[in-house]
């Protein structure tokens, strides 16, 4: 996992994208793919976008736990604990099977 400081920018459409600034202040884009629950606390997972803005297949999905500020942005957080980032990447995994299996019923 990567550490991002908490510098992130959201566009308003759909899900939409988040700019991450990296410890080095370069900055990487990503597509939020979901934004979700685990007991308590909320996660989100991102997909970093190449230089034309396409997902870049070749990334790895990045999970943050997210925090919802009401009025104010939003904020994410690195997950500290290998406990607590295996049930978040649980938790996203059924999300992407639970897709899987709408995506063969829409098929059908």
């Amino acid at each position: 996992m990567a550490d991002f400081e908490k510098d992130i920018e959201f566009e308003e459409d759909d899900l939409g994208t988040v700019t991450l600034t990296l410890d080095d202040d370069s900055e990487v884009d990503c597509l939020i793919l979901a934004i979700y629950p685990v007991g308590e606390q909320q996660y989100i997972a991102l997909l970093p976008l190449n230089e034309d803005g396409e997902p870049d297949d070749d990334s790895d999905v990045l999970i943050y736990r997210y925090i919802d500020n009401g009025d104010e942005e939003p904020e994410i957080d690195n997950i500290e604990s290998d406990e607590e980032y295996e049930a978040a990447a649980d938790a996203f995994d059924e999300i992407l099977d639970e897709q899987e299996f709408d995506d063969e019923d829409d098929e059908a």
